[in-house]
């Protein structure tokens, strides 16, 4: 089935996700309703003289558990936490879509699964072994377990996906970039099934100082457009879907959760750090003449809200500027508020946010937000979440580097 401009309609059937309020989709939304903090105390390595100290850790998974089923990838038990991650989340997405793998052609299928980092865990070992403790080689698979490609490549496996299957990396637009790809190959009719997302395990000492080095990185906590916010937590996960054309899902009486209408991407080309206007309105402007939809007519912003002080004014202003009189009467919020920054992973667990506030007419809440910034002054849903018939869901991803994309969300078709 096609849209009016003749391209094939495509459908998410399954959902998965990793994150530190939530080792799947039910805990996690259930922990979004109650308002979750997933921000602790950093643990599970050397702090030595790190001056961060908090982070959004996942701290109670457990591969051999997760993964014990796996049957056709034999290396994923070596593989990097953050291909655990991955595999993980689309182990949930498959199971939900009740798709069976491999597909009649497995040429048909796609998987897209990105890491902005990829196996930085890996990474610090392997140097802690050769610098620090003086051994004269790493672990025969180390490489494997570190490049970006390879959360891709043990989905795959597993799946028995032999279409087009590979990583995205745009920093923290990873996963929205990866989504956005795998609907345009099924819109294109490229394939007919396409497994997409992201998956980041970054939290160790390395990259803590990196990211401190940076100062974009809050000592206290994730505050999103709140007045008294100091810059981001860090977080590790994953989130995925599964997807498919309109006509293959509904062939099977597949369980159809939402429709991606629209996808937008843009970049800013000024500045490796510091955000520009221009290059998020074009992106959220792009997927709203994609999807054929009016700024009025979406009613849920999911937004990047980062909480540095200059990425929640930028995308304050951006909003207000591409949806004008109705950016009042969006209800906007942060839900890494609750899960932290995961990069390029939180489109992805973001995507399963917008889908559910569909499906149950509910939006989740931006906590943290006592006091706003008079700069962010529109409706973020401070602190409690609410309930509100959502049709349309925008979901915003704005990377390092001014790499911009934007996905729209609607109801399952009739």
């Amino acid at each position: 089935m096609a849209n009016a401009n003749g391209a094939r309609r495509v459908v998410v059937t399954g959902m998965g996700v990793i994150t530190p309020i939530g080792l799947n989709v039910p805990d996690f939304w259930a922990s979004m309703k109650a308002g979750k903090c997933g921000v602790s105390e950093l643990g599970g390595f050397p702090l030595e003289d790190l001056k961060i100290l908090i982070a959004a850790q996942i701290k109670d998974f457990d591969p051999k558990q997760r993964l014990k089923h796996f049957q056709r990838d034999k290396l994923v038990m070596h593989a990097d936490r953050y291909s655990w991650f991955a595999a993980a989340a689309a182990d949930e997405a498959v199971k939900q879509s009740g798709l069976e793998f491999p597909i009649a052609n497995p040429y048909r299928a796609a998987c897209i699964v990105g890491s902005g980092a990829g196996g930085l865990v890996t990474y610090e070992q392997s140097y802690r072994a050769l610098f620090l403790e003086g051994k004269r080689a790493t672990h025969p698979l180390t490489l494997l377990r570190i490049i970006g490609s390879s959360a891709s490549a043990h989905v795959g496996i597993e799946f028995g996906i032999k279409g087009p299957t590979f990583a995205t990396c745009s920093a923290c637009s990873t996963a929205t970039h990866a989504i956005g790809i795998a609907r345009d190959y099924i819109r294109n009719n490229m394939v007919d099934v396409a497994i997409a997302g992201a998956s980041e395990s970054v939290i160790n000492y390395g990259t803590m100082k990196a990211w401190q080095a940076l100062h974009v990185l809050s000592p206290e906590g994730c505050f999103p457009f709140a007045k008294r916010r100091n810059g981001t937590v860090l977080a590790e996960g994953a989130g995925i879907l599964v997807m498919e054309s309109l006509e293959h899902a509904q062939a099977r009486g597949a369980k159809i959760l939402a429709e991606i209408v629209g996808y937008g991407m843009s970049s800013d080309a000024k500045d490796m750090v510091n955000p520009d206007i221009e290059g998020p309105n074009e992106a959220m402007r792009a997927a709203l003449k994609d999807a054929q939809l009016s700024p009025s007519d979406v009613q849920y912003l999911n937004a990047h809200g980062t909480a540095t002080t200059i990425n929640d004014a930028n995308e304050t202003r951006a909003i207000k500027t591409v949806f004008g009189n109705h950016a009042k009467n969006l209800a906007i919020s942060s839900t890494k508020s609750m899960h932290g920054h995961p990069l390029g992973a939180g489109g992805g667990i973001e995507a399963a946010a917008c889908i559910n506030a569909i499906n149950e007419s509910w939006v989740p809440p931006t906590i943290g937000l006592d006091e706003p910034d008079p700069e962010c002054d529109l409706d973020y849903v401070p602190n409690v979440g609410r309930k509100l018939d959502v049709t349309y869901a925008m979901s915003n991803s704005f990377a390092f580097g001014g790499l911009n994309a934007v996905l729209i969300f609607g109801p399952a078709p009739a």
